[in-house]
């Protein structure tokens, strides 16, 4: 009896210390702090190699001594045994591709030239060698079935005027869309479809012109070639994309496959159509009425590869499907479908039927490729999950690829839960909220309303940085999917057509609501912000409930009228608002933020890059400009040489700094930030929406 009391007592003591140690790992975990943003591995691309042996994928790290993002291409075994880094060159490499014999490995660099171009790997040993050598900068390629050539979409640049060096020349612009985020103002050069000789490096266009190609996909007898492209006359006052093929020889023409007035697998898509494994029909996607322009929701199509009367396998599917791609025995098509804050991957039969969601579940799936034994390796993140590689065999889901693993477990992460609740006239709106990692019940906390951009677009069930680091920082966060999201249908997606500001705050209001009528939100310590279509919906927000202390407003526009003809949106404007000389009033309505802008009372961060033709500057500018007249406290912060995106790190850094700067400036004055003076200054504001609402038509 002593002896197994003694072994019971040790046992127990043992258990104890277990106990103990592991109640001690988990207060170990610390919170997410702003330090960690570029500490995080971002994993894209991931392609199987032929045998399903291997998954290959890129990595993106920071570096921020150089301040910048470098990327670099591993591979890991099925099993997940054995983890490679291939390429760790001073130039990133990016889009790995192998070859159908399983030979070579191709991927996109700028080694060397300076310019975007074709690598090869041999699997079998030795360096990577540069195997194409265009003009200008190679944007996507794919190997021919019999690995013999390589599809290749390369810029074709037009010689520059040659100046004197001190002047240069005037910028001559002729064409309606003249306009583009990243470019600029648009030239002659344009985007061709090249053929690339593996053996002989040899190069023949195959699409000389005016006009821009993408998305190619070669048949499976290596022979022909289909791709997206934009022709016909007045080619850019539209965006009737249409599918083509072309034979894979100089001198070939290229036939029309689909005649549909709309968008025809259009490249923002990013959704390659592919050919039957049999060769005789092409899957693509295919938008709605040209007029919703981006509301329309896009559906899964099939049509004869010799062209004819496409078949809409998802006509009774209200929701967006992207990047198709055929079974092995061709009888299916896999493809990720848009659903209610989620991504997931789905099945239907070529002929049409009833689809299968082939894996579920809260989480967001942005690439897969499917492997001729059924294997499939996928991207996908989970709100606790950064992207990550994954390995599926249409049953067990494993993960493949463990860059963030370390990070990951030192972490105590916020929980992110789903939640819906009734706008103003009753619609139901979905949703997310992310709670602090030691959140109280009971307590209320300073509660940050985030807005996405688009306005077609949605959150969904992923990893967002932004709002975990908010999160540990004590802010409880709202998510809202207002109308104008897609993921719910083209009705919902289309509520805010030529209405932008009205049914979409109301929305927004309604999420703030939610959060205080729940106990969780300080309603005298509420903020909101977002960034594009999202900082437009801030400003239009602000203008119409005061109960917001503050407000971060990133790349917005309010002044849409002045907005017409500056930026990259002339033809969905023109579609959707008409012509301001025609609809003057419609233009008018959507500009009440800036026209109105003394119902503001909220003070707002404004900032923007000087190089952003999606919503430029002047647009930030004159928000800023009003409410400093109008005495509010605001701030415009201007990124040099930065887009509609920000791309440098250190001013990554610094738009989330600003940000929660100026939060806590007015949520949580015990915490203000030295970037900002610690007196507070403001506007009287009240807690009740003002009386007079945005003008309606």
């Amino acid at each position: 009896m002593k002896k197994l009391t003694k072994i019971a007592l040790a046992s127990s003591v043992l258990a104890m210390t277990l106990s103990i140690n592991i109640s001690a790992q988990a207060q170990e975990k610390r919170l997410l702090t702003l330090d960690d943003q570029f500490a995080f591995g971002q994993i894209s691309d991931p392609q199987l190699s032929p045998t399903g042996d291997w998954i290959a994928y890129t990595v993106t790290n920071t570096d921020l001594k150089n301040d910048t993002q470098d990327n670099h291409i591993y591979m890991t075994s099925w099993d997940a045994s054995r983890t490679l880094q291939l390429t760790n060159g001073k130039d990133s490499e990016y889009n790995p591709q192998f070859s159908p014999d399983g030979k070579y490995l191709a991927f996109i660099s700028s080694r060397e030239s300076g310019k975007q171009q074709i690598w090869l790997l041999n699997l079998s040993g030795g360096e990577a060698e540069k195997i194409s050598d265009f003009a200008g900068d190679v944007s996507d390629f794919v190997w021919s079935g019999d690995s013999r050539r390589l599809a290749v979409i390369a810029d074709s640049p037009v010689p520059e005027t040659p100046f004197n060096g001190k002047v240069p020349p005037p910028i001559v612009i002729d064409q309606f869309h003249f306009l583009e985020d990243g470019v600029g103002f648009i030239g002659k050069s344009r985007e061709h479809l090249y053929v690339l000789d593996l053996a002989t490096r040899k190069t023949d266009i195959l699409t000389p012109g005016s006009f821009n190609e993408s998305l190619p996909a070669w048949s499976p007898d290596s022979k022909n070639i289909a791709f997206v492209s934009k022709r016909g006359q007045q080619s850019d006052r539209n965006n009737n994309w249409d599918l083509y093929a072309i034979a894979a020889q100089s001198g070939a023409k290229a036939r029309q496959l689909t005649t549909f007035i709309g968008h025809d697998s259009a490249p923002d898509w990013d959704s390659r159509p592919v050919w039957s494994p049999n060769g005789k029909s092409i899957a693509y996607l295919q938008g709605g009425s040209p007029k919703l322009i981006e509301y329309a929701v896009h559906h899964l199509a099939i049509i004869p590869a010799e062209g004819g009367t496409p078949h809409l396998l998802t006509a009774n599917l209200d929701r967006n499907v992207a990047k198709p791609r055929f079974t092995t025995d061709g009888k299916s098509i896999l493809f990720l479908i848009e659903d209610d804050g989620n991504v997931h991957l789905a099945k239907i039969p070529v002929t049409g039927g009833k689809i299968e969601r082939f894996l579920a579940g809260r989480r967001e799936i942005s690439k897969f490729d499917l492997g001729r034994d059924g294997k499939i390796a996928l991207l996908s993140s989970t709100p606790q999950q950064p992207n990550a590689v994954f390995a599926f065999n249409g049953k067990n889901l494993r993960l493949i690829s463990h860059q963030n693993d370390h990070l990951l477990a030192q972490l105590n992460l916020a929980t992110t839960n789903e939640i819906s609740f009734l706008s103003k006239d009753g619609t139901e709106i979905h949703g997310f909220l992310v709670k602090p990692p030691h959140y109280q019940p009971g307590k209320k906390y300073p509660t940050l309303l985030m807005l996405h951009g688009g306005p077609v677009g949605q959150f969904t069930n992923q990893f967002i940085f932004n709002w975990q680091l908010f999160a540990a920082k004590g802010y409880v966060v709202v998510g809202v999917n207002p109308r104008g999201s897609s993921g719910r249908g083209e009705a919902f997606s289309k509520a805010i057509y030529a209405d932008w500001g009205n049914k979409d705050a109301q929305d927004i209001i309604a999420g703030a609501d939610y959060a205080i009528a729940t106990g969780i939100a300080s309603p005298s310590h509420l903020g909101i912000g977002g960034w594009s279509y999202g900082g437009m919906l801030t400003n239009y927000t602000i203008a119409q409930d005061h109960r917001f202390q503050a407000a971060v407003s990133g790349a917005g526009e309010s002044n849409i009228l002045a907005t017409y003809g500056t930026d990259e949106y002339i033809d969905d404007y023109e579609q959707e608002l008409g012509v301001p000389w025609k609809n003057l009033d419609v233009w008018l309505r959507i500009s009440f933020p800036f026209l109105h802008a003394d119902r503001i009372v909220t003070p707002t961060l404004f900032m923007g890059g000087d190089r952003d033709f999606s919503v430029p500057l002047h647009n930030s500018e004159q928000m800023y400009q009003a409410l400093k007249s109008l005495g509010i406290d605001t701030q415009l912060v201007v990124y040099p040489g930065q887009s509609h995106g920000i791309s440098k790190p250190s001013y990554q850094r610094d738009v989330l700094e600003r940000y929660l700067a100026w939060y806590d400036k007015y949520l949580t004055p015990s915490t203000v930030s030295p970037i900002f003076e610690p007196k507070l200054i403001k506007k009287k504001a009240t807690n009740t929406t003002p009386n007079t609402l945005p003008p309606t038509r």
